[in-house]
């Protein structure tokens, strides 16, 4: 029954997406309460350029993608601070800037390379031990760092202004959040790919907002929702021999679309 368990592969995806699925829960209930479901996939897509880099001259692609995420969310806050540009704008520009740093790196490479094309897509088989140390030390430093200015974050996110008349400075936060969710994003990337990661940063979030009657109880739903989607994913994919980054997503739409009808049928219910 358990012998997945008895792979070291599969233990190493089960820690790494442990870590993540607890990261993207709690980060995706900031990024769902404050409209920027998009980043996810923006930075996501402009990683491209970061990991064709280190795949094509030999060096570690998580780290190197990690640097390259947080310059890119930098450079988004910068566009939105700095000019005139939306979140939108802002995003679609680095977005597409750095898919096409990609693919001129990639038209550069003569061959097929596997590696690269299990970064679109995730694959479980190439988290290795080097990964999961990574995965796992960054993820906990992010963890603390969410714990630490949670109630910053929170105050930010829903008075602004009132955080700033009380002496935080909310630009600080916001560029935390940015920086934070382009390290996740970067992490997550293995495990279900550059092309699905952003619908597992927003659908835990959007699961838990139709159940949750409090910001706290909507960050705990989130991040539970996040590692069932996560865990069901990867075990499902083992036993059905499928990729692994589409049955996340698919178990995590499934679960979306049972809860939505289970909160439609107990509203029609209550009107009954």
């Amino acid at each position: 029954m358990l012998e997945f368990l008895s792979y070291p592969f599969m233990i190493r995806a089960l820690i790494a997406g442990g870590v993540v699925a607890v990261l993207l829960g709690w980060l995706g209930v900031f990024v769902v309460t404050r409209k920027m479901s998009f980043i996810g996939d923006g930075i996501a897509h402009a990683s491209l350029a970061g990991i064709a880099l280190a795949v094509l001259v030999g060096w570690a692609p998580i780290p190197v993608a990690v640097v390259f995420a947080v310059i890119i969310a930098l450079g988004i806050y910068m566009l939105e601070q700095k000019t005139n540009m939306s979140s939108d704008m802002a995003i679609a520009m680095m977005f597409t800037t750095g898919m096409a740093i990609g693919i001129l790196l990639l038209n550069a490479y003569e061959g097929y390379q596997p590696e690269l094309i299990s970064y679109l897509f995730g694959n479980i088989l190439l988290i290795n031990s080097i990964d999961l140390i990574t995965i796992v030390s960054v993820g906990a430093a992010m963890v603390l760092l969410l714990a630490l200015y949670y109630r910053q974050m929170l105050f930010s996110t829903f008075d602004p202004t009132g955080a700033y008349l009380s002496g935080l400075k909310p630009g600080r936060y916001d560029m935390l959040l940015y920086v934070m969710t382009a390290v996740t994003v970067i992490l997550s990337i293995k495990l279900v790919g550059i092309i699905l990661v952003s619908a597992l940063l927003v659908t835990p979030s959007s699961i838990a907002k139709l159940f949750a009657h409090s910001f706290k109880q909507f960050t705990i739903l989130a991040v539970v929702c996040a590692v069932i989607i996560v865990y069901v994913g990867l075990i499902s994919s083992y036993y059905l021999d499928v990729p692994s980054g589409a049955m996340i997503i698919l178990v995590g739409t499934g679960l979306f679309i049972c809860s939505l009808l289970y909160q439609t049928l107990v509203s029609q219910v209550k009107k009954g």
